[in-house]
């Protein structure tokens, strides 16, 4: 993750540093925020919050790193303690959850321009490389998948993960979508959440009893666990 600290509550005031970019991020937008902003809402000097980045850049790129690193490890922990959230439709239901509890995530996924600014072009080729690593990712756990028989195999594999993700995106987009544009959309996110899993169980699901998820959860979760480290190695570029 981040370099040696600087002295011994180092880590401990980084995540602040942190902390506070993301709700300035989320409240003002990246092109209003400025470094003596999130000091000030640190409670720490300009100066310490350069201790720990070079660049307001390097500080916002971080603040997006840190949040998909919590998506995968978490995804991998998960997939580890119930090998069920390996079989997409479990998973997709995860990551639903995630979108709707971490603000910065739905940002980052949705391209929101009001909050990322300039951030998403500076982003890109750090984001654009981890979003490639992660389809890699993505179409090898279909394959895994695949050769247990636990997801169909009506369609060729990238045609099936091309599904997928359709699929999923356009629930996550519509879930961003005002009640009067889609009056049939339930109110509450957790029955959305559930008809993502329930459409996508019944498009892709195999012959295989998915008890066998245990025996190939382990592999599907060590896919993720190298996207966990390339976002350390980034964050520790952007890091003093």
């Amino acid at each position: 993750m981040a370099a040696e600290p600087v002295e011994p509550d180092s880590d401990e005031r980084a995540d602040r540093v942190l902390d506070a970019a993301a709700e300035l991020l989320l409240r003002w937008g990246y092109r209003r925020v400025t470094i003596e902003d999130v000091a000030r809402r640190a409670g720490i000097g300009k100066g310490t919050v350069y201790l720990h980045f070079r660049t307001k850049d390097a500080m916002f790129l971080t603040v997006l790193l840190r949040s998909q690193r919590r998506l995968f490890a978490d995804l991998a922990d998960r997939m580890e303690a119930d090998p069920t959230i390996a079989l997409p439709w479990r998973m997709v239901r995860v990551l639903y959850d995630v979108l709707g509890s971490d603000d910065v995530a739905r940002a980052l996924y949705m391209g929101d321009s009001e909050v990322l600014g300039r951030l998403a072009q500076e982003a890109a080729g750090t984001i654009g490389e981890l979003s490639r690593r992660r389809d890699d990712a993505v179409r090898e756990h279909f394959r895994l998948l695949r050769a247990a028989g636990l997801v169909a195999a009506d369609l060729t594999l990238d045609e099936q993960v091309h599904s997928f993700g359709a699929v999923s995106a356009g629930f996550f987009f519509a879930a961003g979508t005002p009640r009067e544009m889609d009056p049939f959309a339930p109110a509450d996110p957790a029955r959305r959440a559930e008809l993502l899993e329930h459409v996508l169980r019944s498009v892709l699901r195999g012959p295989a009893d998915p008890a066998v998820a245990a025996d190939v959860a382990p592999a599907v979760a060590a896919l993720y666990r190298p996207l966990v480290e390339h976002i350390d190695s980034e964050w520790q570029r952007r890091a003093r």
